[in-house]
């Protein structure tokens, strides 16, 4: 009877996972004519797609459609308001590449690539973290390629996360990664540290205590303090766990995909205002968000459930915790302080209020989202359709829409509400990606 609930148990996790990474038969791939606007055209939010930087088509017309072969499967995008600048985390190329937002033009090329001289980022050659171990023999494990996926700043933009899918040679992604630091003054990295199985997400503190790296590969996190201004002094400080951590031992020589196979599939990341809780979005089995209390010894105070899974991208703008549910295609909000409230009297405990949540659907594949300054819009990635989706956040009603080029997954909007920043990455089969677009923002 055990062992008939363990086989029930996997069989319906992964019927979840399936349906919630599933892609639609009807996606095309879409690439766009700069100059394109939103609709409909009186909306109380317009957009123009005015500049792009992509690795497609060698000569173009336009000046702003910029040739660039650093573009190479583009993950995410981060702006920094105070140097102007913009970081695209180019997966496949193994660069970070560092934009200027005032005049367009690339500023720097960060590569991700570890030899015998610049053995020095790494402190006192270490290699691991926590009790993780590689599933193979190496001389050096810290001679490697990154894949860099998601970034954050922290310490007020001084200094840049980005977390490497995997090293180079750990096809399975079953060995610990890495994540970078770079200093945003001289855009080079100064320390690079290791991490658990495959972190995807990463998010930094408001006080700039604490950096999480969600490890999507095993259902853990590590916390690093970031106290003082020496990124040789951070250190791991809690190894958190959602649920169960996930073995992860796979079959030598088998090619698995991990992008289905990681379990709850940690993947969006937010720290409250108040730096005091923890809130991770699990992609995988039958979603829900995960809470953590800082101030509490890291204490996991378990999950809290929105209206729809497969939760995959995690924000706070102003009063409202708004998430986004790929699968199903829906932008979610709440009250962020009522969802703590609610999880912190009830830690250990899994609960759903549907009631707290509204939701607006905007379309399969709803990917990373935005807030504007004031918090009255929200930006979606619908990353099946091709298209930016703008939601008004007081009546969770779309506004506004524009074509992207396909297909649409990392996004970002500078601090004044300018321009929107938007990655696209190509599927096997059906091409796309490969780009990097600006658009213009103008609130009506």
């Amino acid at each position: 009877m055990i062992l008939l609930k363990q086989f029930l148990f996997k069989t319906v996790l992964f019927l979840i996972i399936f349906d919630g990474f599933a892609q639609k038969d009807e996606e095309e791939s879409i690439y766009n004519t700069l100059g394109i606007t939103s609709v409909p055209f009186n909306a109380p939010v317009s957009l123009e797609l005015i500049a792009r930087y992509q690795h497609r088509v060698a000569t173009t017309k336009n000046p702003n459609d910029k040739f660039d072969r650093s573009i190479n499967s583009p993950k995410s995008v981060n702006y920094l308001p105070e140097k102007k600048k913009f970081y695209v985390q180019s997966l496949e190329g193994n660069e970070t590449v560092v934009y200027s937002i005032e005049t367009f033009e690339k500023l720097k090329v960060i590569r991700h690539v570890f030899n015998a001289q610049n053995q020095h980022l790494f402190k006192d050659g270490e290699y691991h973290a926590f009790d993780y171990k590689y599933r193979f023999r190496k001389t050096d494990f810290n001679i490697f390629s990154g894949k860099p996926v998601e970034s954050c700043f922290s310490h007020n933009g001084k200094y840049l996360w980005v977390t490497y899918y995997r090293r180079s040679y750990d096809v399975n992604a079953e060995s610990p990664s890495a994540v970078a630091i770079i200093d945003t003054d001289t855009d080079e990295i100064v320390r690079v540290m290791p991490t658990g199985i495959l972190p995807k997400m990463i998010a930094a503190s408001p006080n700039s205590r604490y950096v999480a790296v969600t490890h999507w590969g095993d259902n853990t996190l590590g916390i690093i303090d970031t106290s003082g201004d020496d990124p040789f002094q951070f250190t791991y400080v809690n190894h958190a766990v959602v649920d169960k951590r996930l073995e992860v031992k796979f079959e030598p020589g088998v090619k698995v995909d991990r992008d289905s196979n990681c379990g709850y599939c940690l993947r969006g990341t937010v720290f409250t205002p108040d730096s005091k809780y923890l809130l991770v979005g699990r992609m995988g089995g039958d979603g829900g968000i995960a809470v953590f209390d800082l101030e509490n010894n890291y204490q996991y105070l378990g999950v809290s459930y929105s209206l729809y899974y497969n939760i995959r991208h995690l924000i706070i703008s102003g009063d409202d915790l708004i998430i986004s549910s790929n699968s199903t295609g829906h932008v979610q909000k709440t009250n962020w302080q009522s969802f703590i409230q609610s999880k912190s009297e009830n830690a250990g405990k899994s609960i759903t209020d549907k009631e707290a949540w509204k939701s607006c659907y905007v379309g399969p594949g709803a990917r990373t989202i935005v807030a504007s300054s004031d918090g009255k819009y929200v930006f979606a990635c619908v990353n099946n359709l091709s298209k930016i989706i703008v939601v008004n956040t007081s009546t969770m009603s779309k506004v506004a829409e524009i074509h992207a080029d396909s297909f649409p997954v990392g996004m970002e909007i500078t601090d004044d509400d300018q321009y929107l920043l938007v990655t696209a990455q190509g599927k096997a089969g059906k091409g796309g990606g490969h780009s990097v677009m600006v658009y213009k923002l103008t609130m009506n």
